[in-house]
């Protein structure tokens, strides 16, 4: 009886290592990080040179800070996101700040704010989301800059108040703690054979 309920206290220890695992491979990614959700000074560099640091994997979470009723978000294909249109939309706009996106596919993502002229400004942003940790960072997609004319007065950037990066509270998510579980798992599942092996 000693032995069966050893083997069923071991199985529960794996299954939680192997569990930690998973949830800790989610990272909390706010864009632009204390810039947030807005229109950038120096244009749509600012949001590429962001995500070019950045590995964004299935499960991981976009927070949009934004104040509601300046700024929205809205994910579109890329012909859209190249010519700053809310046309053949993917999803619905989120128009609520801060706004949270779970990334659940794979492959290029793109996102727009459709206020005005903020997506011309440089307010849009360009992701590859990859399956595992282990595929390469991916380049970074070229961006076409574009320049609002001089006389025009739809938008111009100005910093706004709205929330910052600490002030949303991430769900529990440790970023990089994923190997260290990995290594923790793949160790008690090789002792597992050698502690069975001890008990009958």
């Amino acid at each position: 009886m000693a032995r069966f309920i050893m083997c069923i206290l071991f199985f529960v220890i794996i299954n939680a290592v192997a569990l930690m695992q998973f949830t800790a491979a989610q990272t909390v990614h706010v864009v632009g990080d204390d810039l947030g959700w807005t229109i950038p000074q120096n244009g749509a560099t600012a949001y590429s040179n962001w995500a070019a640091s950045k590995r964004f994997l299935i499960g991981d979470i976009l927070v949009f800070n934004f104040t509601t009723n300046e700024h929205d978000v809205l994910q579109v294909p890329k012909a859209s996101f190249d010519e700053c249109s809310d046309d053949n939309p993917i999803g619905n706009m989120l128009i609520n700040g801060p706004a949270n996106v779970t990334l659940n596919t794979t492959g290029e993502q793109y996102y727009i704010c459709t206020i005005a002229r903020h997506c011309e400004l440089g307010q849009r942003l360009a992701i590859t989301v990859s399956a595992t940790s282990s595929s390469p960072l991916p380049a970074p997609s070229p961006t076409t800059p574009t320049t609002p004319s001089p006389t025009s007065n739809d938008c111009t950037p100005a910093p706004t108040s709205g929330p910052t990066a600490g002030s949303i509270p991430a769900p529990n998510a440790t970023p990089n703690s994923s190997s260290s579980s990995s290594v923790l798992a793949t160790l008690l599942l090789s002792i597992f054979p050698i502690f069975m092996g001890l008990i009958f």
